[in-house]
């Protein structure tokens, strides 16, 4: 039995012996980490980008989205006035031309029907 204990003795010192190499390899790959003069190269990942970044793209793609559904219904509604009035596009375009010379629409407003 004391054969035994004496055995268990050096495997615990042999796992201690091999944390404490473990622990001096990480603290040194640390200190080469933190040191702006190494050339220690690591591949990393893409760029970590912030949760504000992340939050304007969404924003961004969701005013893309809204804006294309827009105009996608501006389209469908006015053929839908083509057809029901019987115009031809050529039509709506001088009469879209004519509110724009008249300065009664402009490019940048949208025009309000009142209900």
């Amino acid at each position: 039995m004391k054969y035994q204990k004496v055995q268990k003795q050096l495997d615990e010192r042999e796992k201690l012996r091999k944390f404490r190499e473990l622990d001096d390899a990480f603290a040194q790959a640390l200190r080469q980490l933190e040191d702006p003069n190494s050339d220690f190269d690591i591949p990393t990942g893409p760029p970590v980008r912030s949760i504000a970044a992340l939050e304007a793209d969404d924003h961004a793609a969701d005013e893309a989205a809204r804006s294309h559904e827009q105009d996608r219904l501006f389209d469908q509604r006015l053929k839908a006035l083509i057809r029901e009035f019987d115009l031809s596009e050529r039509d709506v375009g001088e009469v879209i031309h004519a509110l724009l010379e008249s300065s009664k629409w402009t490019l940048d407003d949208v025009p309000v029907v009142s209900k």
